[in-house]
């Protein structure tokens, strides 16, 4: 006997059923829409031996990236304190992987304590796989089962997290800078420098800097100028490379020429205070480079933007006037699938108190010392740092004394997993190896 429903009950039971084609379980769908493509990449999560498994230890490749994220505790120390697990089943919200990989502003705190958005280098998930993973956690994170809708996956908007405002610092105390919104194109590197001339009209001194920059963003760097005659002009955004042809810009790479370092570095929401009586100085209306790198690795538009507040203390309080330390070592080459250890010293012919340390490397980077050269303190380590992502700002209450002759030694170590060698270059697929910092 043929058995007929009613259109309602039909309506029903299709409401209840998982509209897929494919018929796999969801975190198989996961790992091979997602995971696998944009996370367990050489370099990032693939396995152990990534440059950067240890300040992340997840492997996210496919048969082990299920146990090393249901129910583990991640590394992220503010993570840690909110009881977050990476994968927490039934409740995406006390699921650290749901937080680094959504666009929703409320899960990515302005202090930057959670770090850069997942996938990192402008590789941003869309809506859809981002919705299709907090539906699968909040479904229980079953390695089995099959109950999401694969239509979630459609939505192939990009999930960027917008940059939220930075206010200025109040009248009197210092002066904000921005770089406006600009396009980053799908596929595309974009690096560009706008000059911009202070807005302070007496000489002021600068003792704080804090930066506030888009997830994709590879550096923030604030840099004067050696020689004012035949600077770039005003407001205008100029592109490090042709953002059409990928050529480079020649007047721009000239115009980098007679740059000198300011502040500012890889991690482009940070806040770096200089010791207690020390600040740099600002003269009236000072023409200054806004420098800001962004890469896309995806088939999506996105958007650059920075804010940066400099704040100011009173004359009277500045014991020391600041200066710049940009010292680069540009003798890099990692053979493929090697580690190597570059070194290099640079001495200083004056007397030179330094009061605080960073450092620039790329994600090839496994760790940056720095050590004393000469002097009674010779091999002295000051500095080390293994996150390039989001490098350590050390600063000295007490100063470094370093007497004429003596100086500063790099000691960068870099992990090469890929086929390709990697040399000295301005990509993020190149390295680089720079000590930054101030002293007097």
């Amino acid at each position: 006997m043929k058995i007929v429903l009613p259109i309602s009950l039909l309506l029903l039971l299709s409401s209840c059923t998982k509209s897929t084609d494919s018929g796999k379980p969801d975190f198989d769908i996961i790992q091979e829409q997602i995971l696998s493509p944009t996370c367990a990449t050489s370099g990032c999560h693939s396995s152990s031996s990534d440059a950067t498994f240890q300040q992340h230890g997840l492997i996210l490749s496919a048969g082990q990236s299920y146990d090393q994220l249901v129910r583990q505790l991640p590394l992220n120390a503010a993570a840690r304190a909110s009881n977050y697990k990476l994968v927490s089943p039934g409740d995406a919200e006390l699921s650290f992987l749901y937080h680094k990989i959504t666009c929703v502003e409320s899960h990515h705190p302005v202090n930057g304590n959670f770090g850069s958005q997942m996938p990192l280098g402008g590789q941003v998930l869309s809506k859809g796989q981002v919705e299709f993973i907090r539906r699968w956690i909040n479904a229980g994170a079953s390695r089995t089962s099959s109950s999401i809708d694969d239509n979630v996956l459609r939505d192939s908007s990009a999930c960027q997290v917008a940059i939220q405002p930075l206010d200025p610092p109040a009248a009197g105390t210092g002066f904000q800078l921005v770089i406006n919104p600009f396009e980053i194109p799908k596929n595309f590197e974009r690096e560009v420098f706008v000059r911009k001339n202070t807005p302070n009209t007496s000489t002021v001194y600068v003792n704080r800097l804090q930066m506030r920059g888009a997830s994709n963003s590879h550096h923030f760097v604030l840099y004067g100028f050696r020689n004012l005659t035949g600077l770039p002009p005003v407001d205008q955004l100029r592109d490090l490379r042709d953002p059409v042809t990928g050529v480079l810009n020649q007047t721009t790479l000239q115009q980098m020429q007679n740059h000198v370092f300011l502040g500012g570095g890889t991690d482009v929401n940070s806040d770096v205070t200089l010791p207690t009586g020390v600040a740099f100085k600002i003269l009236p209306s000072t023409p200054v480079d806004l420098n800001a790198h962004y890469f896309n690795r995806t088939n999506f538009s996105l958007t650059g933007q920075n804010y940066l507040n400099l704040y100011t203390i009173p004359a009277s309080t500045v014991q020391y006037e600041a200066k710049t330390l940009d010292l680069n070592n540009f003798d890099i080459n990692i053979p493929p699938y090697s580690r190597r250890t570059f070194t290099k010293t640079f001495t200083f012919n004056t007397l030179t108190r330094v009061v605080m340390l960073t450092s620039h490397f790329h994600k090839l980077g496994e760790s940056f010392m720095i050590k004393i050269a000469g002097g009674a303190r010779d091999g002295e380590i000051v500095y080390t740092n293994t996150d390039w992502e989001h490098p350590l700002v050390k600063s000295f209450a007490t100063p470094i004394v370093l007497q004429p002759g003596e100086g500063l030694t790099s000691v960068v170590t870099y992990y090469n997993p890929s086929s390709l060698g990697v040399g000295f270059g301005l990509t993020s697929q190149d390295e680089m190896n720079i000590i930054f910092g101030y002293y007097y």
